[in-house]
Parts: C-alpha cells; sequence; structure tokens
C-alpha cells in the first residue's frame, strides 16, 4: 500500500520545475516562483502524538490551526506561529519564528525530525523523534528557511511544551530594554519608540509577580504589526530606530511600514548558498525563482 508520503514524493517525481504549496500566506517570501512549475501538495493530517513525550508526528501540510487544536486538547502546543490557513511545512520552509519567540526559542529548535522529498523524487529522513537526536549534519535546521529550495517537507515529528495556564498582555510608556532583565522569561517584549507591550505566560501566580514588577496595565493583545517590511538587527541598535515600525525586543526583529532594504551579503555568503543549493538540487527544479538568500 502506497503511503501519503510516497504519493507526495511520487508527485514531485525527477524531473521538471516543480513548486510546494501550502496555505500561500507568505507565498511571496523569496521572490515569484517560475509560473512554469507544476504544483504539489505535502501530505496533511497528525500521525501520530504521544502526550506523555511531549511529541507530534503530522503531514506538512496540515495547517497550524489545526495541529493547535488537537494539541490544546492536551494541553500542549508547539512553538509555530503563523496566519490563518498556514500549514506546519510553510512556516517551518519560511523559517520565521513568531513574537514568542524571547521565551520559546526560534522555530527551528522545534522541529525533531523531517522527511522529505528531494530533487530527484526520494524520500530523505533527517534528525529523530526525541530531543538528543542528532549525530552528524543536522539536516532538519538546514531545511528550516530554506524556502523549499534544498527538499519538499513531506512529514514532520515536532517538539511539543506545555500549554501556558494564563497568557496576559499588558502596555505602557515603559523603557522596553530594561524589561529584559529585570523579568524572567517574558514571553514578548514589542516596542514601537513610545508604547512598550509584555506578554507574560506561565502559572497565575508567576504572571501575577512578573506584572508587579513590570508596571503595566493589563492591554487586550499586542500592537497591530506594521506590514511594510521585516529587518533583523543587532539588539543594540533598536534604540535608534524612528519612524513607523514594532521592535522585538531582545530578539533584534523589526517590523516596518516600509519594505526593507536589500542588503548586500557578503561574498562569502552568497557562495555558500549557491553551493549548497547545488549540493541539494543540481538542476534547480526545486521551486525555481526563490532565493533564500534575498
Amino acid at each position: 500500500m502506497v503511503t501519503a508520503l510516497e504519493h507526495f514524493a511520487g508527485d514531485v517525481g525527477a524531473d521538471g520545475p516543480v513548486t510546494v504549496v501550502g496555505g500561500r500566506t507568505q507565498w511571496d517570501v523569496g521572490g515569484a516562483v517560475n509560473p512554469a512549475a507544476r504544483e504539489v501538495r505535502a501530505p496533511a493530517g497528525i500521525v501520530e502524538f504521544e502526550p506523555a513525550e511531549m511529541t507530534v508526528r503530522c503531514g506538512a501540510g496540515t495547517t497550524v490551526a489545526e495541529l493547535d487544536a488537537a494539541l490544546g486538547e492536551h494541553g500542549q502546543c508547539v512553538a509555530l506561529a503563523g496566519d490563518d490557513g498556514s500549514t506546519v511545512g510553510g512556516v517551518l520552509a519560511v523559517g520565521r519564528s513568531g513574537i514568542r519567540r524571547l521565551r520559546q526559542g526560534p522555530m527551528r529548535d522545534v522541529l525533531l525530525e523531517a522527511r522529505y522529498v528531494s530533487a530527484d523524487g526520494h524520500v530523505i529522513k533527517g534528525g529523530g523523534p526525541t530531543v538528543k537526536n542528532v549525530s552528524g549534519f543536522d539536516l532538519c535546521r538546514l531545511l528550516v528557511g530554506s524556502l523549499g529550495t534544498l527538499g519538499f517537507i513531506g512529514e514532520v515529528v515536532l517538539r511539543c511544551r506545555p500549554r501556558p495556564a494564563v497568557s496576559q498582555w499588558f502596555a505602557g510608556p515603559a523603557e522596553p530594554f530594561g524589561l529584559v532583565h529585570r523579568l524572567h522569561q517574558p514571553s514578548a517584549i514589542l516596542w514601537d519608540g513610545t508604547t512598550t507591550w509584555l506578554l507574560l505566560e506561565g502559572h497565575a501566580a508567576d504572571v501575577e509577580a512578573q506584572a508587579a514588577v513590570a508596571a503595566l496595565a493589563e492591554a487586550d493583545g499586542p500592537p497591530a504589526m506594521p506590514a511594510g517590511g521585516r529587518l533583523s538587527m543587532r539588539p543594540s541598535a533598536l534604540r535608534t530606530l524612528s519612524g513607523q515600525f514594532v521592535a522585538e525586543i531582545g530578539v533584534g526583529i523589526v517590523h516596518t511600514a516600509e519594505p526593507a532594504p536589500v542588503r548586500e551579503l557578503p561574498p562569502h555568503v552568497v557562495d555558500l548558498n549557491r553551493r549548497v543549493k547545488q549540493a541539494f538540487d543540481p538542476t534547480g527544479r526545486l521551486n525555481p525563482g526563490r532565493v533564500v538568500a534575498a
């Protein structure tokens, strides 16, 4: 009997330009795909969930919302963030961590195992279904943020975490940079140059104690994020920002109203990207047009 993953590999095949489609919520990241590329979709659905082990195996085409709902029934969650309709494989391929990164860590740490389809149409496995599983090259981390240019993610094993008992936003005119050091593991600190937003999560008593330290008023939620661009900056450089922006303090990500300027990458970084792409997809058939280095 042909499995869903094998069927996906058959769809990808070994010849001709091809692109994998998820929820299209971040479809323009990395540039437009060549319109001549065939469209394929990864398998969807939860294959196996082990609440005691805090791991879940699912198809890459599973929506983030569906996965979150299933894990929530057991008081767990995964550190994946996406817009309505976004898929697990899609957010991993783009690799943009959510605004809870300050506490949860980068998105790449969520992925324990990946089964992906290579440029020659074979199913390849990287990683393993346990936290300490890596020996040799960590292919999982390489796939996160690769925009599907090295392989098409078909099935993954993700690290789960307890769902916080309390999740509360606070806001006010506080100095944001000192909060990073005064608070214990805040989930997010956002700043637009005037107002600071703080997300505290955990047990009720802990959230209450940390809220007293921050001395901010309760808020309904985070600010609306400017949709123009997204920059990565040194935390020390955030103090110099101007214009319309929302910065993730302690992380270095800045959401801006204007499109992000094109970065000039060092030649050795450009060459490394070229050589990795050549090794995984020598004919350039996977998501042609997407450029990770862009």
